[in-house]
């Protein structure tokens, strides 16, 4: 992918096993659209079982300030899509909205760990887009912010299941009902960042987490990650079993190799 306004200014390049997503729209603080949330879910369907890791980046000073206001602005061009929504019966509605959570929800998908490199603002649907990556790196001049209610609307792009995973229930809910700023060391204390470092490191840690990701073999890494992802939701005897049945399959993967 190009990056450009057809592309939803989405930029997709791949160096081996790892896949680097780029918003690239940073005269526009990579504000998205209704094509953006497209084009990532194209990305996520061409995916293929060779990649191992995804690097979510926005071009320019700041991750993504969220949503382009343009749809929420009457006689803008990109209002009319939002229009259209509105106008469809609340059933294909809902459907048109699934459509823009696949641009997001692919990003736990499994066999890849994703990772966001945060810089400046991550608004809103920039902040969700962060948050369904598996791991954030944050610069320490970043932000995260989910204004929605503040406009009346809700986070609706996969952001309310992995906001509670990471930082529980009650403090979720404060952020999103308040909308206020979360800065770079907060989100770290609250779990919300794996590492917060200067500007000019962030494309060295970033690489040290992508090459640490890689490190171990493809199969142990990926029955690791489906583990973890499982816990969340699993009960105790559940995940024992889901344990159980991964530490099999890497045993005959081992010693059926020799």
């Amino acid at each position: 992918m190009t990056g450009g306004e057809a592309d939803g200014w989405v930029r997709a390049d791949r160096a081996g096993a790892v896949l680097t997503v780029t918003l690239d729209r940073p005269d526009q603080l990579n504000a998205q659209t209704a094509a953006t949330w497209q084009a990532l879910a194209a990305v996520g369907d061409s995916l293929d079982d060779e990649v191992r890791v995804v690097v979510l980046r926005g071009a320019g000073r700041s991750f993504s300030a969220g949503l382009d206001r343009g749809h929420l602005t009457p006689g803008h061009p990109l209002a009319a899509g939002f229009a259209e929504l509105v106008a469809l019966p609340a059933e294909e509605a809902q459907e048109r909205i699934r459509g823009y959570q696949a641009g997001f929800r692919w990003l736990r998908s499994p066999g890849i760990v994703s990772i966001a490199a945060v810089q400046g603002h991550a608004i809103g649907a920039g902040a969700q887009l962060a948050l369904a990556c598996d791991l954030r790196v944050l610069t320490d001049d970043a932000q995260l912010r989910l204004p929605e209610v503040t406009l009346g609307l809700v986070p609706d792009l996969t952001g309310t299941s992995t906001l509670v995973e990471l930082v529980g229930y009650a403090r979720a809910l404060e952020l999103c009902l308040t909308g206020r700023p979360v800065d770079a060391a907060e989100a770290r204390a609250m779990g919300l960042a794996n590492a917060v470092v200067p500007r000019d490191e962030l494309d060295a840690a970033v690489a040290g987490f992508v090459s640490a990701v890689c490190a171990p073999p493809a199969g142990a890494s990926r029955e690791t990650a489906a583990l973890i992802r499982s816990a969340v939701h699993n009960g105790a005897v559940a995940q024992d079993a889901a344990e159980r049945a991964a530490q099999v399959r890497r045993l005959h993967d081992l010693v059926g190799g020799r």
